[in-house]
């Protein structure tokens, strides 16, 4: 009898042990809206509070000085720091997410990690140590400690500290400043410092440092080390260089209320986010745009009279953007989508130009086509103009589902989608030559990247016709709503253009994105292809279950506002997988909106993942919870455009 109540309170307390470990994981996912969470895609790498990952190559976060961080949020969204992972990841954040971001990692306060044993001499850790806190007078290098303080902690407000970083990360960042790959604004005085510093001295100094154990408590100072003057390149808060003034154009008055007009117009247009080179002046041109022929670069928009818009006048204007000749007679290439400015109006082109000319002119000189023979031939361009454009007014007004259009909302939607927003220069698919066949938003390739500009006609890719007019809006103005969100580019296009809509134009976009005429519905999974994809299946719960459940929910179901449902997502089931796989290789935040201001990220998973492993967990994501899509396969992964 004993034992056999042994037995039954054994058998109890391993059903209790079970019913524990089955409650603690749930205990430890609850989701709560913090911070913490909302910057999950910058920990995933950078380690739990931004500690450091645990490669050694990802930076420790935690405790930097806010300016320094948000400096270097900036830096690689406008790409002054090179590495495209932290440029998609930051792209669609506005500054003043970018702000809290790094103010959240600078109040953090993890421990430091022990330092990595070294395997140097004594003789080059001395003389890591010499170039760290004396310099070398001889060779003109201050000493580090001069900058980043004396105990080498940083200096506030915005100087990094040193020790408790890794050997390799500060051997790579050395290489970026003397390389180029890395730079700062004016004055650039790290990269005067680390192009005098040798190899061996780089060496030296990066084990020297990566060598040191943090101090505890590890704090920045608040001023830097008093000493003799330093040479001028090296004085970063030396006041910037004065830029020469640029040629201005003679302006007309303009009415006020036709340049704010022009203003509403260009931001519907997106015209700045083409028109403005990396680290460039606003509209002034220069930024490459990827076709199949080349590469095109765009053209100043900025009033300067030698290389801008300065010697245009309206009627100049108007005859590109409706007939697609420049001033000069030359034929434009349809990277610049007159093909769908044709639309717009000449009241809201004037309106476009009156608001041109009062941005400040840049002279930059327009940089040459890259265009491989014949694209790069007037006569070529005069060809393609007779066969793919037909300017607007010789056009049949579209048609609908229902009929011709019914409502003066309508046709406002249809002007905007169509004219000014140029949706369909990425959403309308193009034949060989480049030119728009005639299925209207049905879905295409954009040229030389990885991404695909779903269609808005299918209702298992991004057709509307299903959703609410409600939800369309939210989508177009916050870049989230109900049944998906956007990602990629298209959340660029949200950041910069449709989040400033006013609500009668979204609404009007809404009313006709909805009356758009279905296509054919994708094919569906066969059993082939279930069967192929049982092993990869398997694989695939398991790197769910341990990387993508705590933010999607163990059946898919995500968390409302945060994270998206996986389960009877279209994004998911999609047959075109390119922006799948992208946002899960290189992760990405929803666009920061006046709506959203502060949107959660997916972490880049291709540091965590190969390409086989990805694979697998997008199979299994495809295939699970009601979904049934074809697999993914390594090779889908791998492909890069």
């Amino acid at each position: 009898m004993k034992t056999q109540h042994l037995e039954w309170w054994g058998r109890l307390f391993r059903l209790a042990g079970v019913l524990a470990l089955a409650i603690v994981p749930a205990l430890a996912t609850a989701f709560e809206d913090t911070m913490t969470e909302r910057v999950r895609a910058c920990t995933t790498c950078h380690g739990e509070q931004g500690k450091a990952g645990p490669d050694g190559y990802y930076p420790r976060l935690a405790g930097k000085p806010a300016d320094y961080l948000y400096n270097q949020l900036r830096n690689f969204s406008q790409e002054r720091r090179h590495y495209p992972l932290m440029r998609s990841l930051l792209s669609t954040l506005d500054d003043a997410y970018l702000r809290e971001i790094a103010l959240h990692f600078a109040r953090q306060s993890a421990p430091y990690p022990a330092p990595i044993l070294v395997n140097a001499s004594a003789e080059i850790l001395e003389r890591g140590k010499a170039l760290a806190t004396q310099g070398d007078a001889q060779q003109g290098l201050p000493a580090c400690a001069r900058c980043h303080g004396q105990s080498l902690t940083g200096v506030l407000p915005q100087t990094p500290g040193l020790l408790g970083l890794p050997r390799d990360y500060i051997n790579a960042q050395l290489g970026g400043w003397r390389t180029g790959q890395r730079r700062a604004q004016t004055p650039d005085c790290m990269a005067q410092v680390a192009k005098r510093l040798s190899a061996a001295d780089v060496h030296a100094v990066s084990q020297w440092l990566g060598s040191q154990t943090p101090p505890s408590p590890y704090a920045p100072a608040l001023s830097a080390i008093q000493g003799p003057p330093l040479a001028a390149e090296f004085d970063c808060h030396a006041p910037a260089v004065a830029q020469p003034l640029q040629a201005k154009a003679t302006l007309a008055v303009q009415d006020p209320a036709l340049v704010q007009r022009g203003a509403y117009l260009a931001r519907i247009g997106n015209c700045a986010l083409c028109h403005t080179a990396t680290n460039g002046a606003s509209y002034a041109g220069g930024k490459a745009i990827a076709t199949p022929f080349g590469a095109i670069y765009t053209s100043n928009l900025t009033p300067d009279v030698q290389t801008g818009l300065g010697q245009w006048s309206a009627d100049d204007f108007w005859h590109a953007l409706h007939d697609g000749y420049s001033r000069d007679g030359r034929r434009l290439y349809p990277a610049f989508p007159y093909t769908s400015y044709t639309r717009v109006t000449r009241e809201d082109s004037d309106a476009l130009f009156a608001y041109l000319r009062t941005v400040a002119p840049v002279h930059q000189t327009h940089r040459v086509h890259a265009l491989r023979w014949p694209y790069s031939e007037q006569w070529a361009l005069r060809i393609w103009q007779k066969l793919f454009f037909v300017p607007a007014d010789a056009e049949v007004a579209p048609q609908t589902a229902h009929g011709p259009p019914q409502t003066a909302q309508w046709k406002r939607g249809e002007y905007l989608v169509n004219g000014l927003g140029h949706c369909g220069a990425c959403h309308t698919p193009r034949n060989r030559f480049g030119g728009e066949t005639a299925v209207l938003l049905g879905g295409a390739h954009i040229p030389g990247q990885a991404a695909y500009a779903p269609s808005l006609r299918d209702p298992q890719e991004a057709g509307l016709s299903q959703w609410s007019s409600k939800d369309i809006v939210a989508l177009l103005q916050t870049g989230v709503a109900p049944k998906g969100s956007t990602s990629g580019l298209m959340s660029e296009v949200v950041r910069h253009s449709t989040q400033y809509l006013t609500a009668a134009d979204a609404q009007a976009m809404a009313e006709y994105l909805r009356s758009l005429p279905a296509q054919v519905a994708a094919p569906a999974l066969s059993r082939h292809q279930a069967s192929a994809a049982e092993a990869s299946v398997q694989q695939g719960g398991k790197l769910y279950q341990q990387h993508c459940a705590q933010c999607h929910g163990a059946q898919g179901q995500g968390q409302p506002g945060a994270y998206p449902a996986l389960a009877g997502s279209r994004f998911v089931t999609a047959t075109q997988t390119v922006n799948l796989v992208q946002i899960v290789r290189q992760g990405g935040f929803t666009p920061s909106t006046a709506a959203n201001p502060r949107p959660f990220g997916m972490p880049p998973f291709q540091l965590l993942l190969n390409d086989r492993e990805l694979a697998s967990v997008l199979t299994f994501i495809r295939s699970s919870w009601g979904n049934r899509a074809a697999a993914v396969t390594e090779f889908d992964v791998g492909k890069r455009s």
